[in-house]
């Protein structure tokens, strides 16, 4: 796995070890950050981060910072471990928090964001899709994107549509990308 484009274009990037951890593809990646177009300046959430590809992706690609988020000590340590490598460690925050609680204290503290990425396991996304993309509408102003990563067997996520400007679902052989262009909530 590697950074797909930007400053690191070509990095390898680690893989937490065990099937807990399904790094999104690099296909994918350059797919969902094609779609988005310039990231420049943003600030990232990344949900359920596993390696931290998405995050570090859009840090190559000219987020300003990134913001991980896992329970998972292995995967902590190997988004850790690929930012160091990259020289990226200034630009990011690493929590080890299951995701309400660290949505909740990132809201508390007011760190907003202009992108959240999710890949949630497969088996937990359909009960958590609509909580986790309703709470992150709160860390978003207007214009911010929501991507959700799932399986593309089955039906896509389904969300509150409240906030939903846009939305673009597309399928990667097993992968399904949801983009939602969002109202924000933060102001």
């Amino acid at each position: 796995m590697r950074v797909v484009a930007g400053t690191h274009r070509g990095r390898r990037l680690r893989a937490p070890r065990g099937a807990d951890t399904r790094p999104t593809a690099d296909r994918v990646r350059e797919a969902v950050f094609s779609i988005l177009g310039p990231i420049d300046g943003l600030r990232v959430l990344d949900l359920f981060a596993g390696s931290g590809a998405m995050g570090i992706e859009a840090l190559s690609r000219g987020a300003a910072h990134a913001t991980f988020v896992d329970r998972d000590p292995q995967a902590i340590a190997c988004v850790r471990a690929n930012l160091e490598a990259l020289g990226l460690a200034d630009r990011a925050e690493v929590i080890k928090r299951d995701w309400r609680s660290a949505v909740r204290g990132l809201a508390a503290s007011q760190r907003f964001c202009g992108l959240c990425v999710m890949d949630p396991p497969y088996t937990v996304l359909p009960s958590i899709v609509r909580e986790a993309t309703d709470a992150m509408v709160e860390l978003m102003p207007d214009g911010g994107f929501v991507v959700i990563e799932g399986p593309a067997a089955g039906e896509p996520p389904l969300v509150t549509e409240e906030h939903v400007e846009s939305r673009i679902d597309r399928t990667y052989g097993g992968t399904r990308i949801t983009i939602l262009g969002v109202r924000g909530a933060a102001r």
